[in-house]
Order: C-alpha cells, then structure tokens, then sequence
C-alpha cells in the first residue's frame, strides 16, 4: 500500500498465520500482543496464530469483544479502549485486529484514539474484510443515525491475509464476502468481472487458487485506488462505494442486527446501481441484467422483496431515501451517487436528485 510514510506491507498467503510470528515480531514489544477478537473467531483461528507467535517468542493476549455490529458502537468502543488502557498499550506498541470488518473498524478507531494514536495490525478472517475493509485505513463505529458515521482515516501498519480462515466461514459470509470481490470488476475491470462469471462459485467453493486469486486482484485493485485518494477528497476513492449508497440505506432501514448482511445489502445497492443507471441511459440494459443475473446466481439478493422492507415498516423502497440524508459522502446538502456507462466502467455522478432515486426505488420488487 503506498502512502508514503504511511505505506505498509498487505501479506497475502495460505496458511500464513503459520508465520504470523516471523512477520510481526518487528512491530511489536517482545513478549506479548494485544489481540482484539471475538469469541467465535478466536475459536477457529486463536490457536494458528497462538502458535505462530509463540515461535517467535510472542503470547497473544485476546481481548473479546461482542461479534458483529454490536462490537461497533459507543459502548464498545469504550470497554476496549478501557481493556487496552489497563494492558498498558503504549504509542509504540501493536493491536492485532483478528476478524471481520467490524472487529478491524473498532479496532483501528481506538488505535486512532488512545493515546492519540498508535498502531494496529489487520488480520482479516472474513471474504469481506480480507478483499476491502482492512486496507485503506477507514475506521469508524456505528450510531443511531447510521452505519460508520464516526471514526478516523487510521492506517494500519501491515495486513496479513490468509486465505485458510475462511474454510470456517459460513457459507452466507462467504456469499455476502464476494458481492465485494465482484465490485472491482464493476468498477473498472471488465476482464475480472468476466473472470467471477466464471470462477465464483471455485471462490466460495474454496477452491485456493480461484481464492488467492480472487483476493490479490481485489486488494491490487483498491490499494491503487486509496494511493490515489488516501482521504476521498478527488472523488477517485468514491468510486469504492458502488452499491454502498442504496447498501447503507438498506441495512439501516432494515436495521444492523444481521438480518441483512453487509455484502447482502451491496449486492442489491450495486444491482440497483446498474439498474438506475440503465433507466437514466447511461448504461447499456443488457449489462444491467448481466450484473443482476451473476449476483442472483451467487445467491445474492437482487431485488428489493428479498430484503424485508415491510417488515422494517416500509410500504416500499421509496422508504429507503431518508436514511440517504446521513449518507457520510453528503457535501453541501448533494449526495453523489456511484453510477456506470457499463461494466467496468463506473463514475461518480453528483447530478442525481433524491426523488428521481425515490421514483426509482418505488418502482423496484
């Protein structure tokens, strides 16, 4: 990842936690990590890494915190920065983030927060978080206007990604991982979109090469896109947000207890992109169809009954355009929208009007 004086290493092997002590015993006090973690998670990778930092003489220390998105939030946050404080974690030392998204975005905002700062390390254990959420340095907790509205740009030191800690993974994980591995094709690779048609069923089957593969395009993919726009300031980092917009406003009407998973709701949020796209005609119809047709084959949702909106209490999708009001890529009351003129070829456009996308999600299944 190469920011500068913030770059840093992203290691990507199978059963690399096997290593895990060779690699971090330069980032860290000899003797003893901090390993921020939930119980779950701990159970199936604890002893791989345990037993990878003992060979260089390092005792993981495990700190547990609530699983999924109950770990993001102001109570969370603050029994582990309290845990880390009482563990003596000095500015020079390194957190370990052993988990999904939620785990390394709690984890990287308290490193951004105690004692003003210090490092952390990634060590993502789920699809999702081993192709996105733990390289570019986005941190943040949830809270009651919406998903990851509070946190800090916080780098991590190193990434370590094994592909082997998704062999526990549940399969709707998994499904839920690769909406975000398809989303680079997406955005600006139409060979590697062509290349998931074919191979991402090999991903979740477990397949390691397709899974090496899978992941080293994806983190290529976005450590070019945050080298080019660390802070999303140039608009170039916005693009990572395809089907985030509808995404967010879909697990928030719908609520983040699980009942739709995070890559769940960017599938649909990209299918509806595409969708959009088309009817405005930006985008060629048959790929709109192309991308709706490939995430319904991996079993992903693609329309707007399969996610329980009237069960949230919404009539229909319309329903969904007032949790885009705390979108966090709203400036000057404008709220841009990730579109594409086809596959590979998405762009950020700023013209869109909420109640063309309220029309829009009206006429949406």
């Amino acid at each position: 990842m190469e920011l500068g004086e913030r770059s840093y290493p992203i290691f990507i092997g199978d059963r690399l936690l096997a290593a895990s002590g060779e690699i971090l015993a330069r980032f860290g006090r000899d003797g003893r990590i901090a390993v921020v973690t939930d119980e779950r998670v701990w159970d199936c990778a604890g002893a791989a890494l345990t037993v990878g930092l003992a060979t260089a003489g390092i005792e993981a220390h495990p700190i547990f915190m609530p699983r999924g998105e109950e770990a993001k939030t102001w109570s969370g946050l603050s029994g582990l920065v309290d845990q880390l404080l009482e563990l003596g974690v000095e500015r020079s030392d390194h957190i370990v983030a052993l988990g999904g998204g939620a785990i390394g975005d709690v984890t990287g905002f308290a490193a951004s927060i105690v004692k003003r700062g210090c490092f952390y390390l990634q060590i993502p254990t789920t699809l999702l978080a081993q192709v996105d959420s733990s390289v570019g340095g986005k941190t943040a907790i949830n809270s009651a206007a919406g998903k990851n509205l509070v946190g800090a740009f916080h780098q991590p030191a190193a990434v370590l990604i094994d592909p082997s800690t998704l062999d526990t993974l549940p399969e709707r994980e998994l499904r839920a991982g690769y909406a975000e591995v398809a989303k680079y094709g997406l955005i600006g690779d139409a060979g590697f979109f062509a290349w998931c048609e074919d191979h991402g069923e090999a991903v979740i089957a477990g397949d390691i090469a397709a899974r090496l593969h899978a992941i080293e395009t994806s983190v290529r993919a976005k450590a070019a896109i945050v080298a080019d726009d660390e802070r999303e300031t140039s608009g170039r980092r916005a693009l990572l947000n395809l089907g985030h917009t509808f995404g967010h406003a879909i697990e928030a009407a719908t609520g983040l207890s699980g009942r739709v998973l995070h890559g769940e709701a960017v599938a649909l949020g990209m299918a509806l992109a595409f969708r959009f796209s088309a009817e405005r005609g930006l985008c060629p119809p048959d790929d709109a169809r192309r991308v709706s047709d490939h995430l319904r084959g991996m079993r992903l949702p693609t329309s707007l009954c399969e996610v329980g909106l009237s069960e949230a209490g919404l009539a229909d999708g319309g329903g969904l355009v007032p949790h885009m009001l705390h979108d966090k890529k709203r400036a000057r009351g404008s709220l841009p929208f990730i579109l594409a003129h086809g596959i590979g070829k998405a762009f950020v456009d700023s013209s869109v009007e909420l109640h063309e996308v309220e029309a829009f999600l009206r006429r949406q299944d």
